[in-house]
């Protein structure tokens, strides 16, 4: 019974769980604000947590967090569920669990830093994270050059990321600054924490490139508070 059971849990974790928990919790928060106001109703959006950069100011941080689960009307959580699923259910097995919720969840932040420093509109999306699980695929097709498997992925995905950079640029509604911030972090932390050579040149490059993320955060952060002002008499 006992063997049973922790084959039966093995074969669980190497299913991508850390992508089914990310669409649980935004399909729960899409349904919260659904009964709550509307899932495209401004007020509703703020109060569970769509980046707001005078809220972000005021010191909210929390808000560069929280936009990466909400979503702003069906088609929205939709789109961005089935792309998740999909770029889930190839990343999270390369990656491992925690290094491919910590690729998500930190370049969400990075894509919301950068909108925070360069957009002033209210946003909300796992596009910012999304968007990062994009980078890691270049990373990837740049480290496993001799993986035809990998390579036709990243070829894949790199087709992806021109078509929506290039359909961002022509419409206004989408978080242009966010999605690059996104990529931009992707690519830096899956670089950073998942390649595998063991080499003392590979080691470097890592803190090279975990310190350039690092720096982006600091840069973008300050570039967000500058370009903020602070309301005097609140909101």
């Amino acid at each position: 019974m006992e063997y049973s059971t922790q084959m039966k849990l093995k074969r669980f974790f190497r299913k991508p769980v850390v992508t089914y928990a990310l669409l649980i919790i935004q399909i729960l928060a899409f349904v919260l604000m659904t009964l709550d106001g509307g899932s495209t109703n401004v007020a509703t959006l703020v109060k569970y947590g769509a980046k707001f950069n005078p809220y972000i100011v005021l010191g909210e941080w929390w808000r560069l967090i929280t936009p990466m689960f909400l979503h702003i009307g069906f088609i929205h959580l939709l789109m961005n569920s089935v792309i998740l699923y999909y770029l889930g259910e190839q990343l999270e097995g390369m990656f491992g669990h925690l290094r491919f919720a910590g690729i998500y969840l930190l370049s969400g932040i990075a894509g919301n830093l950068a909108s925070f420093a360069f957009s002033d509109a209210l946003s909300a999306g796992a596009s910012t994270a999304l968007f990062g699980l994009f980078g890691s695929t270049i990373m990837l097709g740049q480290t496993f050059k001799s993986n035809p498997a990998i390579q036709q992925m990243a070829k894949s995905f790199g087709m992806l990321i021109i078509i929506n950079i290039v359909f961002g640029i022509f419409s206004s509604s989408i978080d242009m600054a966010g999605h690059l911030g996104g990529l931009l972090g992707g690519f830096l932390l899956a670089t950073a924490i998942s390649v595998p050579n063991p080499l003392k040149i590979w080691r470097n490059k890592r803190l090279i490139y975990g310190g350039l993320f690092l720096l982006m955060v600091i840069v973008l952060a300050y570039i967000g508070y500058l370009n903020t002002a602070v309301p005097l008499f609140g909101l």
